[in-house]
């Protein structure tokens, strides 16, 4: 309306001062434009624009009661508001200036410090360590709201390169050691640790060797740990297992 030059409609007037009827008439018709159909109707028979303008104050803005309702109510919602962990900064941002612009609406003016500073206190603790840097080495009365969410979303993204690269040196080290020590349970590889094991000490084996992929043993000497004689090991000796069969006799005789 003032790009038009009938804002002068709508504003306080002197006493006794007239209004130009042309553009009283314009006036009406830009208000009638943005407002919803069912509300033409009822203001229908106002004549004057200033008319129109403090119903759609009193219809959306409400009486003073009211306002001052709907204002501490978002001053609350400004007071706790906090970034969630997993949501972004660009969304979080977002819900922030939302807020104020309805708090402006009502006649509550957040200054851009007051909007850094809330900004700032909401961060989760994954951001406490840009935010202190913030604090320390920048002026934050004089610090823009969108030069703090373009410093925030920077730190954003080098957290997001940082976890997907130790994501991907996880599963490198990971495969590598797989490849390294097999699998304990399957014939696709065998530890270290289990071959040092079968040939350990001293007259147990002769080492091993490879020929067809077949792992072949000279038993010739090898020492039986139960009878103390040579080409067997102990779960193999015919003496051990003849024990056992004759203390299984007793025992069924018993």
């Amino acid at each position: 309306m003032d790009a038009y030059g009938i804002l002068e409609t709508v504003e306080p007037r002197m006493l006794g001062a007239e209004i130009d009827p042309e553009k009283s008439k314009r006036a009406l018709a830009f208000l009638f434009q943005e407002i919803p159909e069912e509300m033409v109707l009822q203001m229908a028979s106002y004549t004057d624009p200033k008319q129109v303008l403090g119903g759609l104050k009193t219809r959306y803005l409400g009486v003073d009661r009211l306002r001052s309702a709907r204002l501490a109510t978002l001053k609350r919602e400004l007071e706790g508001l906090k970034m969630k962990e997993g949501e972004s900064v660009d969304e979080f941002a977002t819900k922030l200036t939302g807020l104020a612009s309805k708090a402006r609406s009502l006649g509550y003016e957040l200054e851009e410090v007051d909007l850094v500073k809330r900004l700032l206190d909401s961060m989760p603790m994954s951001f406490l360590q840009i935010v202190a840097s913030i604090e320390q080495c920048f002026v934050l009365d004089e610090m823009l709201f969108d030069e703090a969410v373009g410093r925030l979303k920077a730190y954003e993204e080098r957290i997001k390169g940082t976890d997907r690269m130790e994501g991907i040196q996880g599963g490198l080290l990971l495969a590598s050691h797989e490849k390294t020590h097999g699998c304990n349970h399957c014939s696709g590889g065998s530890s270290n640790q289990d071959d040092y094991g079968h040939d350990r000490g001293k007259g147990r084996g002769s080492g091993k060797s490879r020929e067809g992929g077949e792992r072949i043993r000279d038993k010739s000497r090898v020492k039986c740990y139960g009878c103390g004689e040579l080409s067997h090991y102990r779960h193999e000796c015919p003496t051990r297992k003849k024990n056992a069969n004759l203390n299984e006799e007793e025992h069924a005789l018993l």
